[in-house]
């Protein structure tokens, strides 16, 4: 029987002693708020350059966005570390080359297979990126995998077959375009993890906006660029505040709180994409799409929580 809110017996904490607070939970807390932040700057990137892209040039979009987010990431270098730091050893200048390679074709990749898909689409594929990631340390790196992550893995992939449907109409070259920019990106998150602890995060970020910019520079060549109206050129600069708060909260994100917690509400990107995707451009995934998310979701959610339970050993 419950004790009765007045009664004599009923034992009560005295006020002077304060609740305990598990310091990991409030950790665990901004992770996931920065992790939310991350993925909503991301997916707002993609929506504001898939919107200009329709009329501005591709590259020309590219570069200008680029030069914008050197500057920005310039100055947040400058506040956290006086100064970016150029300097790399020379162990990591092959992880260097190979990252900045797998970086720019994968944007450029990418960004053409934005302008011709759904938001939603796009982004559903990319949810198996970190499934992909996982197989490809598994491979590279001789990290052990058990048989339930390696069945997640497969899941995620069926879904991700379920989105793109070939051999029917709804599977075409773009479709196959993001699939070679998921690739990429892979390459690009491996060869991150070869670098020594000497070269900086920011340094790699730098690299990476500068060589995507330039890259839109020499890839622009060959298009008639114009000088950007008023609302294209202030659509890129805010693409730009958004891509270099969600590069900055990207890094954050994994130094706060535990892996295994925050991970999963990376998927929260796919909200986003379909929420935006239907306010901005009207689109709306069918049931193919949504079956297909939810494989690679559930299984991108349970390999994450499966190896922080394990600790890695599958």
């Amino acid at each position: 029987m419950r004790t009765p809110f007045l009664s004599p017996n009923r034992r009560v904490r005295p006020l002077s002693i304060a609740p305990v607070r598990d310091p990991s939970m409030s950790d665990n807390l901004r992770g996931t708020v920065l992790m939310v932040l991350s993925m909503a700057t991301f997916t707002c990137n993609d929506a504001l350059i898939k919107a200009v892209t329709q009329t501005l040039p591709l590259y020309e979009s590219v570069a200008i966005r680029g030069a914008a987010v050197l500057v920005m990431m310039m100055v947040v270098a400058q506040v956290q570390q006086g100064g970016v730091r150029l300097a790399v050893a020379r162990a990591d200048l092959g992880p260097l080359i190979l990252r900045t390679v797998a970086d720019i074709v994968s944007t450029v990749l990418y960004l053409l297979a934005l302008r011709k898909m759904a938001l939603a689409d796009l982004s559903a594929i990319m949810q198996a990126l970190p499934l992909a990631v996982t197989l490809a340390a598994a491979l590279v790196f001789r990290e052990r995998l058990g048989w339930r992550r390696l069945s997640a893995i497969g899941v995620g992939f069926a879904g991700v077959i379920l989105i793109l449907r070939p051999g029917t109409g709804a599977f075409d070259i773009w479709s196959a375009v993001a699939l070679a920019a998921m690739g990429l990106i892979v390459v690009r998150d491996i060869a991150t993890r070869q670098f020594s602890v000497g070269t900086g995060s920011s340094t790699i970020a730098f690299y990476a906006a500068l060589t995507v910019m330039l890259s839109g520079v020499v890839l622009g060549a060959g298009e008639d660029w114009r000088q950007p109206s008023i609302r294209e050129f202030a659509l890129l600069m805010l693409a730009a505040v958004f891509l270099t708060v969600g590069y900055i909260t990207a890094v954050a994100t994994m130094r706060v709180g535990e892996v295994s917690f925050v991970a999963p509400f990376r998927y929260t990107s796919l909200v986003w994409a379909i929420v935006l995707g239907l306010l901005v451009f009207g689109e709306w995934p069918d049931m193919w799409t949504w079956t297909g998310s939810a494989l690679v979701v559930g299984a991108g959610i349970y390999t994450i929580l499966r190896e922080g339970k394990l600790g890695g050993q599958g």
